[in-house]
């Protein structure tokens, strides 16, 4: 296996941990990256874009990230509060009237950011088609009635995150998620970062290889079982399948909880600007004042539909044992499943970011891969 890219000397550790996770733990294809202060000093790629090994990971390989996304998405809807035009506090039907639907007039755009809103899933069946379709989505979660009674409790809103944050985006700054996402954050960093790619991007993407798990006790498999469930509707309503992500249409869709393809140097970019005080190169993200209230902890429990213990920003993932992102204390990010991650540690002013396309099967807080990478950046610190 030929590892390629730069790597500071200093952090050859994580180098060593990148080539070990494909001789000794199953990687197929990856790139991972870190920043220090905002500088490069870790931008590795290795193994192959596709599950026959015909195509090799090249430098601006994309790759599929699952709910790696989801920090993207949050990190718009913090731009538009930063700049006065979003308030977090508010009720979400001030900016998406139609949102006060059965009983919800009184839901504050933190409880989206949060999940707390209620609407972990949605109850009616879905066809598969629907996950394509925004207009449809945000209309069904428009007239959904939430789970719970929102703010009192935290249900990972798996898939209906992207659709609920992103129609409020929609809403205050007239654009689109993925459009937003470009104009306002990967475009002034130079970050290959895509919610909704072009067909023209296809050449360079990474299939996604994904098998179901085999564990019995798995979260998945746990939702097969219990069709009507909370947890089973929110992983699978509307339903896909592995196949699915590798398809055109999946690729080409704004589904901005799940399907942002990016590499790792353009994660550990961004997250490497906001750990550097939301600015770089001229750029800022957010200002001082804003990413302190976004990364403050708004709220620490057992998830409802995943039994683990999250600890949430708005819509960040803030720094917990259970969570890939570092032992920093004032770490914050997002991982995906398959092992993802992006994530800023403000204190060691790192920004870090993960990209494998191999996703072992089941629900792995702490896949091995990635926290091998992770504990290797801090052994070089």
């Amino acid at each position: 296996m030929t590892i390629e890219g730069a790597c500071d000397g200093r952090f050859r550790g994580v180098r060593e941990a990148f080539a070990a996770n494909f001789a000794d733990r199953g990687e197929l294809g990856a790139a991972v990256a870190l920043t220090v202060g905002g500088r490069p000093v870790v931008d590795l790629w290795g193994g192959h874009a596709d599950a026959a090994r015909t195509r090799p990971w090249e430098r601006d390989t994309l790759v599929h990230v699952f709910s790696t996304t989801k920090g993207m998405t949050a990190l718009c809807a913090n731009v538009l509060a930063d700049r006065g035009l979003l308030d977090v506090d508010a009720p979400v039907a001030r900016y998406w009237p139609e949102f006060a639907q059965a009983g919800k007039g009184d839901v504050r755009v933190h409880d989206l950011l949060t999940h707390r809103a209620g609407l972990a899933a949605l109850r009616r069946p879905l066809p598969p088609e629907a996950v394509y379709d925004w207009e449809a989505m945000t209309a069904a979660l428009a007239a959904e009635t939430p789970w719970w009674e929102p703010g009192t409790q935290l249900g990972y809103h798996v898939l209906t995150f992207g659709w609920l944050v992103g129609e409020v985006v929609r809403r205050v700054s007239g654009r689109r998620l993925g459009a937003f996402l470009r104009d306002e954050v990967a475009g002034p960093l130079g970050a290959d970062f895509h919610v909704g790619l072009d067909a023209r991007e296809d050449a360079r993407t990474a299939d996604c290889v994904m098998t179901l798990p085999t564990n019995p006790d798995d979260l998945l498999l746990q939702a097969l079982r219990e069709p009507e469930s909370l947890r089973a509707r929110a992983f699978l309503n509307p339903p896909f399948t592995p196949e699915t992500i590798n398809t055109r249409a999946w690729r080409a869709a704004e589904i901005p909880a799940v399907n942002g393809h990016t590499n790792a140097r353009a994660v550990a970019r961004i997250y490497g600007a906001l750990a550097c005080g939301g600015e770089h190169d001229g750029v800022s993200l957010l200002g001082p004042q804003a990413l302190a209230r976004a990364t403050a902890e708004r709220c620490r429990a057992i998830d409802l539909v995943t039994g683990v213990p999250v600890r949430l920003g708005l819509g960040f993932a803030l720094s917990l044992p259970e969570w890939p992102l570092g032992p920093g204390p004032r770490a914050f990010g997002h991982p995906g499943a398959g092992g993802s991650v992006g994530f800023a540690d403000p204190d060691a002013r790192v920004g870090f970011g993960y990209t494998p396309n191999l996703m072992h099967p089941g629900f792995e807080m702490r896949p091995p891969r990635t926290v091998a990478l992770v504990d290797a950046v801090y052994a070089s610190l």
